[in-house]
């Protein structure tokens, strides 16, 4: 009977989407591999096949077992990311991966459904009141706690990912000023790469200044508005420390390429360039299936797995792209959906998350390809090659939709 209700009750819009990106992800990973010897597309053919048991195993598990053990599951992804430090395989510079004879798994794919888990666990308490700050920083640290780990393997593109649960905690009753925050530190960061710290200063100031004598007289607090220009100002002079003595070479030279201070086309810029030439050369329709000059004559790097989307833009033209792009927004906006019909807070924050993930992945790969967002090792959902990547979105959305056919039974 339990088996029978999730199959009548299962999304199986969302099934077919997550098929459809799996399948289409699978064509742009042989027609970028064909000409390799190493059997990506074989090997990409097998984890599809691997993705059918796992998909059964979390469907036939009972609902409440998420819930149940959320933080037992946490403290498992916690204990695997640690783990890297001493048994990992370094690849690439990384140590992220756990290496079984030829067969590696990266713990950081799974460690985000580990970690949304935990966070719908916690702010389904009854008691949870986020505008308590002893519980945002307890939230604040189920988010973090992973990041410090994945940092130093170092994997900083599975780290900004954890950036969307911000916006969770901020649906979830996080006071604003701590996006606002967010959001003015980036603004700031960069506009300090581009000007003149001294320019971005005398720019906050006048900001300030204008809300300060555009406010009521009864709400202006003058020593409050100096304390946050002295913060700006300390932050926006220690800018440049940062990206000369703490970012790595490769990651300043991304950022100087982005901001249009340097280029350097036959080096750390060349996978962008190339990226933009594939897209670019696809036009209104694309070359058509396995035709694509800078796919066959492997001039992008990286192509099956980060940069997978070049091959649909230059094989598929801008209708194709747009269909592929229009399918991932499709399955967004139908998790979402999901999320706001939930009879349990713990499901719904959960739909958040994975909505916010999957998004978070596809927006920041597109924005990597295309030349607009510095080159950081993300890849796109469903279609990058990779094992442990299709393995942990699976069990990522299928986990939620598990929730979402169990539904029926909640009260």
């Amino acid at each position: 009977m339990r088996n029978q209700s999730v199959k009548n009750n299962i999304d199986w819009i969302s099934v077919f989407i997550y098929i459809t990106l799996v399948v289409l992800g699978w064509l742009n990973i042989y027609s970028s591999s064909l000409l390799s010897t190493d059997g990506t597309y074989q090997k990409q053919l097998i984890f599809i096949g691997c993705t059918i048991p796992l998909i059964l195993v979390v469907l036939f598990v009972d609902g409440k077992f998420y819930e149940k053990y959320a933080s037992i599951i946490f403290g498992v992804s916690l204990l695997s990311l640690a783990g890297l430090f001493l048994f990992g395989k370094t690849i690439a510079g990384q140590r992220c991966w756990y290496a079984i004879g030829s067969f590696t798994l990266q713990p950081s794919e799974f460690a985000k459904a580990a970690t949304s888990l935990a966070l719908a666990k916690y702010l389904s308490d009854t008691q949870i009141n986020l505008k308590d700050f002893n519980r945002q920083m307890q939230a604040l640290a189920i988010v973090f706690l992973p990041v410090i780990l994945i940092l130093p393997q170092p994997d900083p593109g599975s780290a900004l990912i954890y950036s969307i649960f911000i916006i969770v905690l901020y649906r979830e009753g996080l006071p604003s000023w701590y996006v606002l925050t967010g959001f003015i530190t980036i603004l700031l960061f960069v506009l300090t790469l581009v000007l003149e710290p001294y320019v971005v200063i005398l720019i906050a100031a006048l900001v300030l200044a204008i809300i300060y004598f555009k406010g009521r007289v009864v709400d202006r607090n003058i020593i409050l508005s100096g304390m946050i220009l002295a913060a700006v100002s300390a932050f926006v002079l220690s800018v440049n420390y940062v990206f000369e003595n703490v970012f790595k070479q490769h990651h300043r030279d991304r950022f100087n390429i982005l901001l249009g201070k340097s280029v350097d086309m036959k080096g750390i810029g060349y996978n962008t360039n190339q990226s933009e030439i594939a897209i670019g050369s696809g036009g209104w329709i694309g070359k058509g299936f396995l035709e694509g000059t800078q796919t066959k004559g492997g001039f992008v790097p990286e192509q099956h797995t980060d940069y997978i989307f070049t091959t649909v833009g230059e094989e598929w033209g801008f209708v194709g792209s747009l269909i592929v792009i229009s399918l991932f927004v499709g399955l967004f906006l139908r998790v979402i959906y999901l999320a706001e019909r939930q009879k349990t807070k713990f499901s719904r924050v959960y739909g958040y998350c994975v909505a916010g993930i999957l998004f978070t992945h596809f927006f920041v790969n597109i924005a990597m390809v295309v030349g607009i967002f510095p080159t950081i090792g993300v890849p796109l959902p469903f279609f990058s090659y990779g094992g442990s990547g299709l393995w942990g979105f699976t069990i990522l959305l299928f986990i939620f939709l598990k929730m979402d056919a169990n539904k029926v039974n909640e009260w």
